[in-house]
């Protein structure tokens, strides 16, 4: 198939704004590899990037694990003047909230992340996590605390949604925290991307963590197939839960 155009992926990606959903977007080589050289960037493709774009253009929020951030080297959120116009068309925000996810606050306050968003960023943490990095986050950030010494990610999205109004929300990563919220039943879509790329071993895949206790079938869950692209033999697949 040749390059999809913009407003083909808008029909086929556009989520539905009726009730809230939390949808992932990861990329992966076709042997499963989540990243080349310890990043995704290196997968990608000119319509992997686009529909990257796309999906944060469709969000009211965009939740990131800290190492994800760090590894990927995020920055303030950034759109360009067609995703403006679309999102003010839309009836949303300017830019979506930015939303990190660190249970250890590994996370520099002076960072561009922070002190160029668009919107004051959101970070979740634990109970346990320390006090005084917390202090400094709060500066640049609204520091949210869920869970004891872990993230409760259902409080978290629960927060999320009915203090912030923040419904479309877009993970982007990581494995570990992909796994953390498919383990708590909270994953409504999955966007993946299948690069035409074999990259051997080494890397891990899309979603990590230890399985559940009741077993690794508790964890499993069904999902429906609700798109199909091919380009250039990249496969864009998009998933829904049933």
């Amino acid at each position: 198939m040749s390059l999809p155009d913009r407003d083909e992926l808008i029909e086929r990606y556009q989520p539905d704004r009726s009730r809230p959903g939390l949808r992932v977007n990861f990329i992966s080589s076709a042997d499963g590899a989540v990243t080349l050289d310890g990043r995704s960037g290196g997968l990608g493709n000119p319509t992997d990037k686009m529909l990257f774009a796309l999906l944060r253009m469709f969000s009211d929020a965009i939740l990131v694990g800290a190492g994800t951030a760090r590894a990927e080297g995020y920055g303030p959120v950034r759109l360009d003047e067609n995703s403006l116009r679309w999102r003010r068309r839309a009836g949303l925000e300017a830019y979506p909230q930015m939303v990190l996810v660190s249970g250890r606050l590994d996370l520099d306050p002076a960072a561009a992340l922070f002190t160029e968003a668009p919107r004051r960023p959101i970070v979740i943490t634990h109970a346990a996590s320390d006090d005084e990095q917390r202090d400094a986050l709060g500066e640049v950030a609204d520091v949210l605390v869920h869970g004891v010494d872990r993230v409760d990610m259902i409080a978290a999205l629960a927060e999320l949604r009915d203090h912030y109004g923040l419904g479309q929300i877009l993970c982007e990563g990581g494995p570990h925290l992909f796994g953390t919220l498919q383990h708590a039943g909270l994953v409504d879509e999955l966007c993946l991307t299948l690069a035409p790329i074999l990259a051997g071993p080494g890397a891990g895949r899309i979603t990590s963590g230890q399985p559940s206790v009741d077993g690794p079938a508790a964890d499993v869950q069904t999902m429906r197939l609700a798109s199909l692209i091919e380009v250039d033999g990249a496969v864009f697949l998009r998933y829904v839960r049933r």
